[in-house]
């Protein structure tokens, strides 16, 4: 389900989401590259719509690999990267054949969420020391 805003919650995840249902762990949130959906599209039998893939949050103009254990701010909500989120067997359901496959390498990273606060549509998302002319959620 696409949202134009939701919650994020200290140490708990994204409001509504099966995650936030528990305190702690390494994989409160996750976040995936837009840059990656027409590869995997090319890759795939199904086009893989954001929602399908099973991941919180979609951005562009950054790469997600370099905020893994650094501190980054997602609108008013301070995350930190914990690690690579690689796509699962779901995929296969969601994309066809060959679906985890075709994400290999592209399934973004995951979060724990430092500090709570609402993030939205076309929010920045920086490294924790820079906030301005930062990419933007889309």
């Amino acid at each position: 389900m696409e949202l134009r805003e939701v919650q994020a919650i200290q140490d708990r995840g994204l409001a509504e989401d099966h995650a936030a249902r528990r305190t702690g762990g390494r994989r409160q949130v996750t976040l995936m590259q837009s840059e990656h959906l027409p590869v995997i599209k090319s890759l795939s039998e199904r086009i893989p719509k954001p929602d399908l893939l099973r991941r919180n949050l979609l951005v562009s103009g950054i790469n997600l690999r370099a905020l893994v254990g650094q501190r980054f701010w997602v609108g008013a909500a301070l995350l930190e990267g914990t690690g690579d989120c690689p796509p699962c067997r779901a995929m296969d359901a969601a994309l066809g054949a060959g679906g985890k496959n075709a994400m290999a390498g592209m399934g973004g990273v995951t979060a724990r969420v430092l500090e709570g606060g609402l993030i939205r549509v076309g929010d920045s998302i920086g490294p924790y020391n820079r906030r301005a002319d930062q990419p933007r959620l889309i």
